[in-house]
């Protein structure tokens, strides 16, 4: 398995651009928040326990999250978890409320990912490696300790990682 470092310099190959950035800042989060919003319709019961597919998807994705990097995981376990709140009361709302607010926040969102992109100049990290999608929100956290000033020992290894890439397409594109 692919170590956080690993995983968030590959995602951060295809998001150099500081626009790109910018608009997954805005983007990512209202694309996690849609989908905890769609999923959070229907309610089941399994032993007593209310559950909806939101909340299989945040202890999955919390899961994932927390054997990347346990700090790292339990801060984004409890967003998604917030999210699952927000979603929780969107998702209670009337159906047309619940499918506006969530249909819309997903629409929305992949238009400033789509922008983003096109500012870069490159495809999203997911049509290369499907795993992209689970590493956004957190390449977004991240980046955001980043810009808080922490951790930059690890924004210098993915800034490596990312220059070795470039250089290494160059040559390639050079033949």
């Amino acid at each position: 398995m692919k170590s956080l470092l690993e995983h968030l310099s590959q995602y951060a190959y295809y998001h150099q651009d500081r626009r790109n950035v910018a608009t997954h800042f805005i983007g990512i989060p209202m694309i996690v928040l849609a989908i905890a919003v769609l999923l959070s319709r229907p309610n089941f019961s399994v032993f007593d326990v209310s559950l909806t597919p939101a909340i299989i998807v945040v202890v999955l994705s919390s899961l994932f999250y927390l054997s990347l990097h346990l700090v790292i995981g339990l801060a984004m376990s409890s967003l998604l978890i917030l999210s699952l709140f927000i979603a929780d009361y969107l998702a209670a709302q009337t159906t047309v409320i619940w499918l506006v607010s969530g249909l819309g926040l997903f629409i929305v969102g992949w238009i400033f990912q789509f922008i983003g992109h096109y500012f870069e100049g490159k495809k999203p990290a997911f049509l290369d490696d499907v795993i992209g999608l689970i590493i956004g929100p957190l390449f977004v956290f991240v980046e955001f300790l980043f810009v808080l000033g922490i951790k930059p020992e690890w924004q210098k290894q993915i800034e490596q990682f990312c220059d070795l890439k470039n250089q290494k397409n160059q040559v390639t594109d050079g033949f």
